[in-house]
């Protein structure tokens, strides 16, 4: 089912999802299900699995150092299809423009159209690690909208060389990110809403936020959003800060700003297990004022851990 019949089917209740990511590759996937069992509790009616992008490894052959590309966690439509399977839940794998040309996107699309899975999250990916700047893979999209519109194209019958009449057209429901805070290379919040306004024009059905630690941020969003006038349904993304070592992470990765309440209720910690517990504190209470506020769903970052997701979500859920 897709993301936005899930949202009308709730009839305005606040949902549950949570985000995974594949576990490296060589690790079992039981490991992965430890986790997500735990989360079925709270009945969520969608779950999504990230796809990280190649990457360049140097291997020793002879004293000389041979560069190879590689892919650290693979298996994301996999991993989709079992978890859809094991669970009986709609499953969104995240389909990047890094590292993918538009052949390998259409292979993947076809293949998420074969096993039933309705949602995809279009995303441009990060740049790599050897890239000061995102750099758009030969063959590739360089941006988000693009890959937006290759998938609008695909629900119409249209592939890329050539235009197929059938019954069975894929319908993919399509997700995309905001930027509460901007994107970090956004030159403006205006700016970065306009590029999301044309990918919602292009085809887009909803939005999922980057995480973001202050409400009002959100709420700001969502009103410039509308402003703009974007009327998809815009999910907040939250994750629960785990270690003290987020406070500089989060904002140089990211670039967000993190309240001073919560840096120094972070500060005042003796361990990280104290950490994890204020992460916990603080995102339901966040989610609680988002719940009440009617936000469609709460989607949670869990970064492949679920126990502090999971106390958050049995305080609202």
């Amino acid at each position: 089912m897709k993301i936005t019949d899930h949202i009308k089917e709730a009839k305005g209740k606040t949902l549950f999802s949570f985000e995974i990511i594949p576990p490296v590759k060589g690790r079992s996937i039981q490991e992965l299900y430890d986790n997500i069992d735990p989360l079925m509790e709270f009945n969520p009616p969608f779950i999504d699995v990230t796809t990280s992008r190649e990457e360049y490894v140097y291997i020793d052959r002879d004293g000389l150092l041979d560069k190879k590309i590689t892919r650290m966690r693979p298996g994301t439509l996999g991993i989709c299809a079992s978890i859809k399977h094991k669970y009986d839940v709609d499953t969104v794998p995240h389909v990047l423009c890094g590292g993918f040309t538009k052949e390998e996107t259409e292979y993947l699309l076809v293949d998420c159209h074969y096993l039933g899975i309705d949602n995809i999250m279009a995303l441009r990916g990060d740049a790599m690690r050897e890239e000061k700047y995102f750099q758009p893979t030969k063959g590739g999209h360089e941006y988000a909208i693009g890959l937006v519109s290759q998938v609008q194209a695909l629900n119409c019958g249209n592939y890329l060389h050539d235009t197929m009449e059938t019954d069975n057209c894929a319908d993919f429901c399509i997700g995309v990110a905001g930027y509460p805070e901007k994107h970090l290379e956004a030159p403006s919040l205006k700016s970065d809403l306009k590029r999301l306004k044309e990918k919602v024009d292009a085809g887009a059905d909803y939005v999922v936020t980057q995480m973001f630690f202050d409400n009002k941020k959100y709420f700001e969003f969502l009103a410039a959003a509308k402003d703009m006038g974007i009327d998809v349904p815009i999910i907040p993304g939250i994750k629960p800060i785990a270690v003290k070592r987020h406070l500089q992470l989060l904002p140089q990765v990211f670039r967000i700003d993190l309240p001073q309440d919560l840096i120094d209720a972070v500060d005042a910690c003796a361990n990280n297990k104290e950490v994890r517990q204020v992460g916990v504190e603080w995102a339901i209470a966040q989610s609680k004022e988002l719940k009440e506020a009617g936000v469609p769903v709460l989607h949670y970052y869990s970064m492949g851990k679920s126990d502090n997701v999971h106390a958050i979500a049995k305080s609202l859920f």
